[in-house]
């Protein structure tokens, strides 16, 4: 992409010395950047010229050729990227064909009638004169905006903050997207606050992410052209990167002038500055992110000297040592076969779980729960207050619903479990309800079900999934529902299943019948069998009880 740090066929035209040359073709193109001048001295030139130049010739090679040789110079000429193409077509020719004008219309390719007593140095020395002022000028402009942007860094401004100087300082759209902080900053001509999510420029931006997964990843800039309003505009992506990930992308669009050199300055040094920024912040979350980690570990301590300071300092995170309390944790599965994509995230997971830990904070303050969120190794726990007891069943739910969409929209390749403990009164019981939190994941991790398991949820799997009862369970599936297993497995018939339904229909044969699709003497069959072959009686309700666990425990052991 040709960078605009030259001035436009317009600006030409509008100088003195021009003031008898007239634009004959290619109107459109007028705003076209010239950066240097080259004159041709026959068509072979075209082999030496460069983008974004002011090509000078005479009519002479055109009053030589056919029309096709002239066509394919105007084309050449395109191809490569030139300005446009300036003409002394007096005295060689009285004017230049229709079929020439039409195809540089076509083209929007500039073709100048240059007034035949210039001398093609006075316009060389004079435009080259104009693009060096302009690139004098440029730079005074872009060590200004250095200038404003290293004061904002030492006054800490905010992303908005520094946002607004680069947007002060161009003439187009500017849109930044930050990944973390989640934040989507706009401004510009066509930006409407009000409407700013069905806005053609942000949907623009946003489609780079799901269209160009792989390069929103590069640390790079992007140039490309992206169509808008049916026109193709320039456009650029600049990353913001820190610690060696990208954190985001500034997003500019040419549509008022040409997107060049100063505007790749403004958006370089931008990027630095917002990436020095959030290096910043980031380093904030962290000393605060320690500071409520040792807060929790001294809550959970077995030393009550720490326990009653952790307590004493409830108040600084806005915790009451009468409220009630909930506990929930977030562990990431470090045994799962990763391929490459997800190992890269694997290994970035310190990094994904800051972010996660700022986006749980998000979601309290959205769903309006007091509580901290802290990182311990490589698991998340967050600690939930209630004033209002009343009010946790609703908002327990949001948080469960807001957790889920947040991290699988985010890292949907990432895999975890989110345990949520009972709640207990009194912030010196939180222990009981991490204890809750971590049975919570261990019994989802078994059953492989939800990602979120509310240990309040879990019924009998509470008792089922407690630690170092292992070989008991076995002990009684081996004396109650195996030997109806080995059975099925060893006569193929499915009385397993049938006694799954009888307690899923609570023992109404005709529902069984009708769910199994088997007739109803069938069914009456298979119950004498399973009696039989357990040697205990469903019409017992001891007997009942053992099978209906003993059921939930085979997919506990099976799992």
């Amino acid at each position: 992409m040709v960078r605009n740090n030259g001035i436009t066929i317009n600006s030409i035209m509008n100088m003195d010395f021009m003031k008898k040359c007239k634009v004959i073709a290619g109107f459109k193109g007028i705003n076209n950047s010239v950066t240097r001048v080259n004159i041709m001295a026959d068509p072979d030139a075209l082999d030496w010229v460069d983008q974004g130049e002011l090509l000078l010739t005479t009519a002479y090679s055109f009053s030589q050729d056919n029309i096709q040789t002239q066509k394919e110079l105007i084309r050449g000429c395109v191809e490569k990227g030139l300005a446009g193409i300036g003409i002394k077509v007096h005295p060689y020719l009285q004017s230049l064909s229709n079929e020439i004008i039409n195809l540089a219309n076509e083209l929007n390719f500039p073709i100048i009638d240059l007034y035949y007593t210039i001398p093609f140095s006075t316009i060389t020395t004079k435009v080259f004169e104009e693009i060096f002022n302009r690139q004098a000028l440029l730079l005074q402009r872009v060590e200004k905006i250095h200038e404003e942007l290293m004061n904002a860094m030492l006054q800490q401004y905010s992303i908005e903050g520094i946002s607004k100087i680069i947007y002060n300082n161009l003439n187009n759209p500017l849109i930044i997207k930050l990944q973390f902080p989640d934040k989507l900053i706009a401004y510009g001509n066509d930006i409407n606050k009000v409407e700013l999510e069905s806005d053609i420029l942000i949907e623009n931006s946003l489609k780079f992410y799901t269209l160009h997964e792989r390069k929103a990843n590069e640390k790079r800039l992007h140039e490309d052209k992206v169509l808008i309003k049916n026109k193709y505009i320039d456009r650029m992506i600049m990353p913001i990167v820190v610690k060696s990930k990208v954190f985001g992308h500034i997003f500019l669009w040419g549509l008022n002038t040409s997107l060049g050199g100063f505007d790749l300055s403004v958006i370089e040094t931008a990027s630095t500055t917002m990436a020095l920024q959030i290096l910043r912040d980031i380093s904030i979350i962290e000393v605060e992110n320690r500071y409520r980690s040792e807060f929790i570990e001294d809550l959970l301590s077995l030393e009550e000297s720490r326990r009653q300071k952790a307590i004493q300092r409830a108040h600084l995170f806005n915790l009451c040592n009468t409220s009630d309390y909930i506990v929930s944790i977030i562990e990431f599965d470090k045994k799962i076969d990763l391929g490459l994509q997800h190992k890269q995230i694997i290994n970035n997971k310190y990094k994904d779980i800051d972010e996660i830990i700022l986006g749980i904070e998000q979601i309290l303050k959205k769903i309006k729960i007091t509580g901290i969120v802290a990182r311990r190794c490589e698991r998340i726990e967050i600690l939930l207050s209630f004033e209002k007891i009343s009010e946790k069943g609703k908002l327990l739910t949001k948080f469960k619903t807001e957790i889920e969409n947040f991290i699988i929209s985010k890292y949907k390749d990432l895999d975890y479990k989110v345990g949520i403990g009972r709640c207990f009164n009194g912030i010196d019981n939180i222990k009981n309800s991490l204890m809750d939190a971590e049975r919570a994941i261990r019994a989802g991790q078994i059953l492989k079900e939800d990602k979120v398991i509310n240990f309040d949820s879990l019924d009998i799997y509470k008792i089922l999934c407690q630690e170092g009862i292992q070989q008991e369970l076995i002990w009684f599936y081996e004396d109650t529902l195996k030997p109806l297993d080995d059975y099925d497995n060893k006569k193929s018939t499915e009385l397993v299943k049938t006694l799954e339904a009888y307690f899923d229909c609570k023992g109404n044969l005709k529902k069984m019948s009708d769910c199994l699709f088997t007739h109803y003497n069938t069914i009456l069959y298979r119950v004498q069998r399973i009696n039989d072959i357990t040697g205990m009686s469903l019409d017992n309700s001891e007997d009942r009880l053992s099978l209906n666990v003993a059921l939930k425990i085979s997919k506990l052991i099976k799992k």
